[in-house]
């Protein structure tokens, strides 16, 4: 381990080595399946035909499906089973279970999935340990009840519907949970619909999504009355090495300039952050750049949220398996144990250096981008 930086707190948490340089300009490229499954239900659906569809008109190659099982990996190898999974699409129908929403804090009142799975390679993903399976991408056909299911739901959460500071969001619906939503609309279409259902929608409710994809032209001129917040997922330059398959830091944050010059609200969620080498200096240069990328935005509605890396054992194990060569920090000895509600336990950070972070990053934004309101830190 290199000595610290001279900015650098004492702490018993690993400081992660990285070339002190900006990254080089990559195009924005489109997640293109190497596989897409049809089940039969999904087909039985509008919006299943029409993401298949889309798949066809993009030659992908297309396995229509004799029964609605999605097929086991063809590969023994657990590391060749990770890569196939993850460059496979499946058009299938959300279960019921999908359609019985759950709170989500502190991010939303409520959570649903427009689809399940992320074609991203992000060495940290915080989808290790939760999905059950290969991490296969599903994209849901039944889009129909999942937007009129929500609802039901309106005006009652306990996030934002019933918080003082948050009132103003209206009853707030989470739609990254589980996805990335943007690395996949060029697919689904999905994206864009619930965007102009929550646009339609005359009550005090808000879309929420948060992504570490570019592609937002197709969103630019939808009818979303301001009842969408995208949130890009940015991080220091030294910590995006672990984010695979994503486009650049640059063109997210210009991404989420188009947008709110587009009149959406926007968010940074800065996640996971870490005490990466020189992290005082990376994360105040990763806010001067977004401070950058905003400028000039009238009537800018701003918010940031703020969230540590943790880990479970079994996100460990996971993780572990899929990229057993990264260096991504998961020493248990370097961390402090902390219980859930449910008894589970996660890995976090010390206190002492949470509260540098935490510090440090607030401060940054209240002096280069004041406009923010920061939603929680975690």
């Amino acid at each position: 381990m290199a000595a610290r930086s001279p900015g650098m707190l004492p702490s018993p948490a690993p400081v992660l080595e990285t070339p002190d340089r900006r990254e080089r300009p990559r195009p924005i490229r489109l997640w293109q399946p190497r596989r897409v499954l049809a089940t039969p239900a999904a087909l039985e659906h509008a919006h299943g035909r029409a993401m298949l569809d889309r798949a066809e008109a993009l030659g992908l190659p297309v396995e229509r499906l004799a029964s609605n099982r999605l097929p086991s990996p063809r590969e023994p190898d657990p590391r060749r089973a990770y890569a196939a999974a993850k460059a496979t699409l499946a058009l299938t129908v959300a279960p019921p279970t999908k359609l019985r929403l759950q709170p989500i804090p502190p991010s939303a009142d409520w959570r649903f999935d427009l689809a399940e799975g992320c074609p991203a390679h992000c060495q940290y993903c915080y989808l290790a340990g939760s999905l059950q399976g290969p991490p296969v991408t599903r994209a849901y056909a039944n889009l129909d009840a999942i937007l009129g299911n929500l609802e039901a739901y309106a005006g009652r959460g306990t996030v934002t519907s019933a918080s003082a500071e948050r009132a103003q969001e209206g009853t707030t619906f989470e739609a990254s949970c589980y996805t990335d939503p943007l690395g996949i609309e060029h697919l689904t279409g999905s994206l864009s619909a619930a965007i102009r259902h929550f646009g339609a929608w005359d009550a005090p409710v808000q879309l929420r999504f948060t992504t570490k994809f570019a592609a937002v032209a197709p969103l630019l001129d939808l009818p979303h009355n301001g009842r969408t917040r995208i949130r890009v997922s940015v991080n220091a330059r030294a910590a995006t090495r672990y984010e695979g398959g994503t486009d650049p830091l640059d063109a997210r944050l210009a991404a989420l300039g188009q947008m709110a010059r587009a009149g959406y609200p926007v968010g940074l969620t800065i996640a996971p952050i870490l005490p990466v080498e020189g992290w005082e200096a990376g994360y105040a240069e990763l806010i001067r750049a977004a401070a950058d990328a905003l400028a000039g935005v009238p009537d800018l509605d701003l918010t940031a949220e703020l969230i540590t890396h943790r880990f479970t054992p079994g996100s460990k194990t996971v993780l572990r398996g899929w990229y057993p060569g990264s260096d991504l920090p998961l020493d248990e000895a370097d961390r402090v144990e902390k219980r859930t509600k449910f008894g589970s336990v996660k890995y976090v950070f010390p206190k002492p250096l949470m509260q540098a972070m935490r510090a440090h990053l607030t401060t940054c934004l209240a002096r280069d981008l004041p406009a923010a309101r920061v939603l929680y830190w975690t």
